[in-house]
């Protein structure tokens, strides 16, 4: 199937909770041509924003940052869930779609003035983005931009990121 990746992306009724539709891009991944032709869209985006890392979001975050950062030339931040650094760490705590969540980010990971552009794989409420741009300016580093493979328009999420430039690859 290759390029055309978004035909891939696999809609889960009820998960992880009731009334939730999850967008699994586990097909696109399993997929190389797919793989690539999402990696390489996000990999162009990103070069306009000029970043010196990207920091990306766990856990689908990592998949589709680690290459992009290869690509760029820079570095790679995780951004997780509460007990997975094994260093001191910043934490930021907000709401998602279906409850409330932590996550944490390594004290020295970004240097200040650093230029960082986040990733992760799909925009909802937009909350998990706003906590890691805010962990980005806790760090003293600059959040350049955002990017999604997928955005759940319905949900609002771009307006909770009005100083974030977003970039979407595919709305839903």
């Amino acid at each position: 199937m290759g390029a055309d990746w978004r035909a891939l992306v696999r809609n889960v009724p009820d998960f992880p909770v009731p009334g939730i539709q999850f967008k699994d891009i586990a097909p696109v991944l399993a997929d190389a041509g797919a793989l690539a032709a999402v990696t390489g869209e996000l990999t162009d985006a990103a070069r306009a924003m000029s970043p010196d890392v990207v920091v990306a979001i766990e856990a689908r975050g990592f998949i589709l940052g680690s290459p992009l950062a290869l690509a760029l030339g820079v570095g790679f931040v995780p951004v997780r869930k509460p007990g997975k650094l094994p260093f001191t760490t910043r934490s930021v705590a907000y709401a998602l779609e279906y409850g409330e969540a932590v996550l944490h980010m390594h004290t020295d990971a970004l240097t200040p003035g650093a230029r960082a552009v986040i990733v992760d794989d799909v925009l909802a409420t937009g909350g998990t983005l706003a906590a890691t741009a805010q962990l980005v300016r806790e760090a003293g580093a600059i959040p350049v931009g955002a990017l999604v493979a997928l955005e759940l328009g319905a949900l609002g999420g771009r307006e909770r990121l009005p100083d974030l430039p977003l970039t979407s690859l595919q709305g839903v």
